[in-house]
């Protein structure tokens, strides 16, 4: 075999080596050990060993055995076939004869040998010829080694210096990989440092989002590629540093937010509550100019034009819409969301985004609970405005952050911290309203509550539980009220001195007249003026009206949109109990004579006017056409304190009509002279009515005044029936009877003197009142005095009189020495014919009686 191989000694040469198959120890013959011919001899030997085991064994010499020649074939076929031989051993042993078995055996080698020998014989000439070929082939070699040694030295010659250039350029190509190898580990670094500077820089900065960009970048692209090891373990050391850092710094400042947030959202809530109360003051600006347009096309005053402004609502910017003016929520509201969406987008960016979810939701929930509770160090009244303006910036705050934050926080989640305060919040209104005794200040809290509503409701949040505890607590609050205006009206009445009222300036007519309509014309006096009312009627006004716009102020703005008949009903509560009752305590306690009498009547009847007003502007401010509000008005709320005071007054004249009556006692009733200008009691009580209708034309109503002399002439008639009726008259002259006359015909003139006060039908009316007295003369100056007895004549001309009273007055005025009626010395002794129809009228009556 032939090999070219390189040698290192000398270098850069190549030699041939001749390699021999190793030699076989076990060969049957020896044979000579050349290259060539060993493979090919042994081949043949091979096929020769093959055709001989194809031809069947020889047989062994006729003097043996049939049984033993037979064994022999089969031994000897079984070892040329190569079979099994135990059996035949088994079976010589199990005879007991291994002698046939071995002589079998030696028998069968012996017949080999000779085969052997005649196959060697066979091929003897074969070996001869391979031999000559071997050696023939053998000097072929011998040529063709020399023939590749010259090659070989001719190709080492050539082939050096083409090796040397082989070997530099192997090693300048090794070179330059390095050297490649080296610049791209280097420009790798580069590119990391680069990396790693500018997050060092944006770390310096405070801009942790590109830090942290850079930081993936580095951990993504070049980590594993970096060929230091060095700064390989530099990266994976300070990388989760760096990112532990940014997490920290972040945190700290959303912290810092949270800290922050709270007194930006007491400011945001203010704000909010602020903007919606102005809102409110403009609506109501509006529905006053729009009452106010009402109210004078009601009077038919078209030469007045109105014209209702309505502002932009958009002044402020409210709404959710507006308040997300700027990229992170500066806008209007001014609060800034930086922090807390850095944050966010941080832990985004470090895949810890449902870890800050959760931290977030858990501290704004702990930041509401605290919210949430009212400090027992604070009265609730002083601090209700910055506890409801803190809830409200913090959903203010929340409703933002769900609408801009990405998913930072879910509407689930929101409506929960919601029903959350929701509860808290009415759990806190229902503690703090059942300990307070003061409508004001639940009226002050509800206000407060109601802007609440309105400035969460813009957000889309629900407030219907909050209103229902302000409905709940509408008893509470109305009851309050009624006992605070109970006192009020106690002490306006208290400080009442009975005196007109006097009004220097048009401002203060128009603060005590015309604010409350109580004008009875709509021309406006000359200053200074007096009003026939004491400066009660407007004290009380103004208690009333305070008491409707404090009841309506509490009952709108409440979810209830007709809230008219709760405040009409709480009204005439006000009216009918509290200050009905008050004047009525006034009258019976205080009211002493009749200016102060008067005064109270006069007062009585500007309430009459002032009632009117009162559920005029109720209905006004509930929001209820004024038509609706007159055609369900009820009668006068103040009607007992009216007939109280009416009757007091008319109890006092009485009284001071009877100071004048006990004149009558004077009167000579046997007296023959008739007295022309009248009785002087008469006098003295017609000049006193005089005076009393001068003075109370200036304040009492026509219609008061007619009702309160009605009942002072019907006493007077009552007083002069029961004189003539009495024990102290005796007896009664025909000019006693003239002289009633005459008083009764000054009571007509006085009555004719009111005419124009009075109506025709209320002259009569008025005249009615003395009818008794009237009759009573009548009768007994008329000439048939006993047609009293007859039914149609009583009926139509006595039917005031009665009876009794006739007979104990004809009694009196008939004298039984008919002394009366004339003399027996000068008239001789006929009798006189009325005095017998009195005696006969008289007759009647006893049989009547």
């Amino acid at each position: 075999m032939v090999i070219l191989v390189k040698q290192h000694s000398p270098p850069n040469q190549f030699v041939v080596q001749i390699q021999n198959p190793p030699s076989s120890s076990s060969s049957l013959y020896a044979l000579p050990k050349t290259i060539f011919g060993e493979g090919k001899i042994k081949s043949k030997i091979m096929q020769s060993s093959k055709v001989r085991r194809k031809v069947g064994p020889t047989t062994a010499g006729a003097g043996i055995d049939s049984a033993e020649k037979l064994d022999e074939l089969l031994i000897s076929s079984a070892i040329c076939n190569g079979e099994d031989l135990g059996p035949f051993v088994r079976k010589t042993f199990g005879t007991g004869k291994p002698e046939t078995l071995l002589h079998h055996l030696k028998f069968f080698a012996r017949s080999k040998e000779s085969e052997i020998e005649e196959v060697c014989k066979a091929h003897y000439q074969d070996f001869i010829h391979a031999v000559d070929d071997l050696k023939s082939l053998l000097s072929d070699v011998e040529s063709l080694k020399s023939a590749l040694s010259d090659s070989n030295s001719k190709l080492q010659s050539v082939a050096a210096p083409l090796l040397s250039s082989l070997d530099s350029l192997v090693e300048a190509q090794t070179v330059s990989k390095n050297v490649d190898l080296a610049v791209g580990a280097v420009t790798h670094c580069v590119r990391v440092m680069e990396l790693v500077s500018r997050a060092n820089q944006h770390l310096q900065s405070g801009n942790f989002y590109m830090a942290l960009k850079c930081v993936d970048s580095i951990e993504s692209d070049f980590m594993e590629k970096t060929p230091s090891s060095t700064l390989k373990r530099m990266l994976e050391k300070r990388i989760p540093e760096i990112r532990s850092y940014v997490e920290r710094k972040v945190m700290k400042e959303f912290n810092d937010w949270l800290v922050e947030i709270r007194v930006v959202s007491r400011n945001l809530g203010q704000l909010a509550i602020g903007e919606a109360s102005a809102a409110r003051q403009r609506e109501e600006e509006l529905r006053i100019k729009q009452r106010q347009a009402e109210e004078q096309s009601r009077l038919s005053l078209r030469d007045c034009v109105y014209a209702l402004n309505e502002e932009e609502d958009d002044e402020f910017g409210s709404g959710p819409e507006s308040s997300d003016a700027g990229s992170s929520g500066g806008g209007l509201l001014g609060f800034d969301l930086t922090p807390l969406y850095r944050a966010y987008h941080i832990h985004q960016t470090l895949s810890l985004e449902d870890g800050f979810k959760q931290y977030y939701f858990k501290n704004r929930k702990l930041q509401l609970r605290n919210d949430s509770q009212v400090s027992s160090m604070t009265p609730f009244l002083e601090s209700h405005q910055t506890f409801f303006a803190q809830i409200a910036g913090f959903f203010i705050v929340e409703d933002r952050v769900l609408r801009t934050g990405g998913g930072l926080i879910s509407k689930l989640e929101v409506e929960f911290l919601w029903d959350f305060a929701v509860t808290n919040m009415c759990a806190v209104l229902e503690d703090q309203f059942s300990r307070m005794q003061t409508a004001n200040h639940l009226l002050l809290i509800k206000d407060y509550v109601s802007l609440l509503g309105v400035s969460l409701r813009r957000y889309g949040y629900t407030v219907d539980s909050l209103l229902e505890v302000l409905s709940k607590h509408r008893d509470k609050y109305h009851e309050l009220l009624l006992s605070d205006c109970r006192k009020q009206i106690t002490e306006a009445l208290s400080a009442d001195k009975f005196e007109q009222m006097l009004m220097k300036k048009e401002y203060e007519y128009s603060m005590n007249v015309l604010s409350f309509q109580l004008q009875t014309s709509d021309i406006v006096p000359a200053f200074p003026y007096i009003a026939p009312f004491s400066t009660t009627v407007p004290d009380c006004c103004r208690i009333v009206r305070s008491f409707i716009e404090d009841s309506v102020s509490f009952m709108s703005h409440g979810g209830q949109l007709d809230f008219y008949d709760v405040v009409k009903k709480y009204l005439d509560r006000l009216l009918g109990e509290a200050l009905d009752e008050a004047l009525l305590k006034l009258i019976n306690t205080s009211v002493h004579g009749v200016s102060q009498a008067m005064q109270v009547a006069a007062n009585m009847a500007v309430f009459e006017r002032a009632c009117d007003f009162f559920f005029r502007h109720a209905a006004q401010l509930s929001g209820v056409p004024l038509r609706m509000a007159e055609r369900g008005r009820r009668h006068f709320p103040l009607t007992k304190s009216q007939n109280a005071a009416e009757d007091t007054l008319s109890g006092l004249l009485k009284k001071k009509i009877d100071g004048f009556m006990t004149l009558i006692e004077n009167v000579n009733w046997t007296s023959d002279d008739t007295p022309q200008g009248g009785n002087e009691y008469m006098n003295e009580v017609l000049i006193y009515l005089e005076t009393l209708v001068s003075t109370a034309q200036q304040i009492l109503p026509a219609k008061v005044l007619k009702r309160v002399l009605r009942d002072v002439l019907a006493h007077i008639s009552e007083k002069i029936v029961g004189t003539l009726c009495g024990d102290s008259v005796k007896r009664l002259s025909m000019a006693a009877i003239k002289g009633v006359d005459v008083d009764i015909q000054l009571l007509d003139s006085f009555t004719e003197q009111l005419s124009p006060l009075l109506t025709d039908k209320e002259a009569k009316e008025m005249k009615t009142a003395f009818v008794e007295i009237r009759q009573m003369i009548n009768l007994l100056l008329s000439s048939h005095p006993e047609n009293f007895v007859n039914p149609v004549i009583r009926e139509r001309s006595y039917n005031a009189l009665d009876y009794r009273k006739v007979a104990t007055v004809s009694e009196k005025f008939r004298d039984p020495s008919d002394s009366i009626f004339g003399t027996f010395g000068t008239r001789g002794s006929r009798q006189n014919p009325k005095n017998k129809s009195l005696d006969a009228l008289i007759k009647r009556l006893k049989d009547v009686n």
